[in-house]
C-alpha cells in the first residue's frame, strides 16, 4: 500500500539531495524550531532526518563535512537570534554588530555539527542503520565537545527539544539515566526512525511503528510532581528593564521596588528570600577603595548597605541576592566577580558563590590587547573584567537548607552544576534575562527545567525580568 504523502516526501528528498548546499542550512534552521519559544519539535525531527538523508547521499568525506557545517550555520543562527538583542542595550558598539556576532558565532559553532556529520559518514558507509547509529553517537560527542572547548557554549543541546509540556517532561524524563547529551542522541535516533519510515517501499505495520515511535516518545505522559517542600521562600522578580538597570539615577527606585515586593515573613517563621542576578548595585564587602562605594546607592558604607538588607528581609529570613565583588591588589581593584551573596537579618555575610562559567564578550573581553583597539568592548557595563570562580559549591545555610547556586547561563552546562561530594537540597538560578529579548528567556527556562530533571533537584529561578519560576 502506498500513500500520496509518502510519494511527496520521497520527491522532496530527491530535491534535497540535488541541492544540498541550499537544503542543509534550511534543515538546520528547521531543527532549531523545536526549541522555545516555538517548541515545534516535529520540525526538529524533520530537520535532523533531512540531514541524515543528505549524509547518506554524500559521495565524499569533504561533502559530508560541508553539509554538516552548513546545517550548523542555519541551526545556530535561528537558535541564537536572541544574542543580537543584547547589543541594543549598550552604547560602545553599534547595535547592528549584534547580527554580525550571531552569524560569526554560528560559523564557529557549526564546526561541531561538521564533526558529527563527518564522523557519521565515515562510520555509516555500511548502510542506513550504521549511518543512523553513527550519527547519533557522533552528535553526542560533538555536543560534549561544544560544552567545554574554548570555555564552552552549551546553549540549546538537541535534547532540550525533547521537553514535553510544562506539566510533564515527556522524553526528557530519561535525562537522569541518559544525561543531556545522550538524550540528544536519542532525539537523533528518533529522527532517523521517520527517515526509515519514508524509505520503506510500502505502508505496513513496520512503517507505522517507525512513524509513531517518535510521536509516542515525545508525547508520553511521563513524570509527576514532587512532594511539597517544607521551607518557606519569597522569590522576587522586580521587572527592572535592561535599559534602566545601570542608570545610577534609577537605583534607589529599583531598590524600593524589590524591597516592596519582599513582604515580611510570618512571625517566628524561617524563610529564604531570593533576589535575582544584578539584584543590588551596592558593594557589600569591606576593604574596597572608597570611590567604589561612592558609586553605589547607600551611604558609601557596605555595613549600612548590609544592615538595610537585613531590615528589608526581617527576623527569621535569609537573603540570597546577586551582587558584584571586587578583587583588590595593592589597594586597587583588578577584577570583579559575579556572585550570589548570602545576608542574614542582622546584616552579616553568611557565604557567597562566584560564577564559574563567564560569558565571553559579555563579562570579559578575550584578547583584550587586540580587540579593544579595534573598538570591541564588553556588553556588561564597567571597566573591570570579571574573573571566574572555582566551580560548583554547596552553601550550607543550616536550617535554611543546602543550596547550590548557578548564576545565569551556568545552568545550561550538563553535569557541571552540582558539587557531587556535597549535594544540595535545591539549586538557585538567579539571572538577568533582560538582555535577551523574547526568544532567549524561554530557551533559558527550558534548559533550567532540563537541569532539574537531570539532577533530580528543584530549581528556583529569580530574574530581573524575563521568566522567573519554581521547578520541581
Amino acid at each position: 500500500m502506498q500513500l500520496p504523502a509518502m510519494d511527496v516526501a520521497r520527491r522532496a528528498g530527491t530535491s534535497l539531495a540535488a541541492h544540498p548546499r541550499i537544503a542543509a542550512p534550511v534543515l538546520g534552521g528547521l531543527a532549531a524550531c523545536g526549541f522555545q519559544p516555538l517548541a515545534l519539535w516535529p520540525l526538529t525531527l524533520l530537520g535532523v532526518a533531512g540531514l541524515i538523508y543528505l549524509l547518506s547521499k554524500a559521495r565524499s568525506a569533504g561533502r559530508a563535512a560541508l553539509i554538516g557545517w552548513l546545517f550548523g550555520i542555519g541551526h545556530f543562527i535561528i537558535g541564537n537570534t536572541w544574542i543580537a538583542t543584547a547589543f541594543t542595550y549598550q552604547a560602545n558598539m553599534p547595535a547592528w554588530l549584534g547580527w554580525i556576532a550571531v552569524v560569526l558565532l554560528a560559523l564557529y559553532l557549526a564546526v561541531f555539527p561538521l564533526l558529527a556529520a563527518l564522523g557519521a559518514w565515515l562510520l555509516g558507509r555500511r548502510g542506513a542503520l550504521s549511518l543512523a547509529l553513527g550519527f547519533a553517537a557522533c552528535w553526542i560527542v560533538s555536543e560534549w565537545l561544544r560544552s567545554w572547548v574554548f570555555t564552552g557554549f552549551a546553549w540549546n543541546p538537541l535534547g532540550v527539544a525533547a521537553l514535553g509540556s510544562f506539566a510533564r517532561p515527556g522524553l526528557a524524563a530519561a535525562a537522569p539515566w541518559l544525561g543531556t547529551y545522550a538524550l540528544s542522541g536519542a532525539v537523533a535516533l528518533l529522527a532517523a526512525c521517520w527517515l526509515a519510515a519514508l524509505r520503506r517501499p510500502a505502508l505496513d505495520w513496520r512503517t507505522g511503528a517507525l512513524a509513531l515511535l517518535p510521536v509516542a516518545a515525545f508525547l508520553a505522559p511521563i513524570g509527576g510532581s514532587a512532594a511539597p517542600g517544607k521551607l518557606a521562600f519569597t522569590l522576587v522578580q522586580p521587572d527592572v528593564r535592561q535599559q534602566e538597570l545601570d542608570d545610577p539615577t534609577k537605583w534607589e527606585g529599583q531598590f524600593a521596588t524589590i524591597s516592596g515586593l519582599t513582604r515580611p515573613a510570618a512571625p517566628g517563621r524561617q524563610r529564604l528570600v531570593l533576589w535575582p542576578e544584578s539584584g543590588i548595585p551596592d558593594y557589600l564587602r569591606d576593604g574596597y577603595p572608597g570611590y567604589f562605594y561612592r558609586q553605589t546607592t547607600y551611604a558609601a558604607d557596605p555595613l549600612r548597605a548590609r544592615q538595610r538588607l537585613g531590615q528589608v528581609i526581617g527576623p527569621g529570613s535569609l537573603l540570597l541576592t546577586g551582587a558584584v565583588d571586587l578583587e583588590v591588589d595593592d589597594g586597587a581593584p583588578v577584577a570583579a566577580r559575579n556572585v550570589v551573596t548570602v545576608v542574614d537579618a542582622s546584616g552579616a555575610l553568611r557565604g557567597s558563590y562566584a560564577k564559574a562559567h563567564l560569558v565571553p564578550y559579555g563579562e570579559y573581553l578575550p584578547l583584550r590587547w587586540l580587540l579593544e583597539p579595534l573598538g570591541a568592548s564588553r556588553l556588561v557595563a564597567g571597566a573591570l573584567d570579571f574573573w571566574p570562580g572555582p566551580g560548583p559549591r554547596t552553601l550550607d545555610l543550616g536550617p535554611w537548607g543546602r543550596v547550590g547556586a548557578q548564576i545565569c547561563y551556568e545552568i545550561v552546562f550538563s553535569g557541571q552544576v552540582v558539587d557531587r561530594a556535597h549535594r544540595p537540597d535545591f539549586l538557585f538560578n538567579p539571572s538577568n534575562d533582560g538582555w535577551f529579548g523574547s526568544w532567549g528567556p524561554p530557551q533559558h527556562l527550558a534548559q533550567a527545567r532540563l537541569r532539574a530533571i537531570e539532577e533530580g533537584l528543584p530549581v528556583l529561578r529569580a530574574t530581573t525580568t524575563g521568566i522567573s519560576a519554581v521547578i520541581d
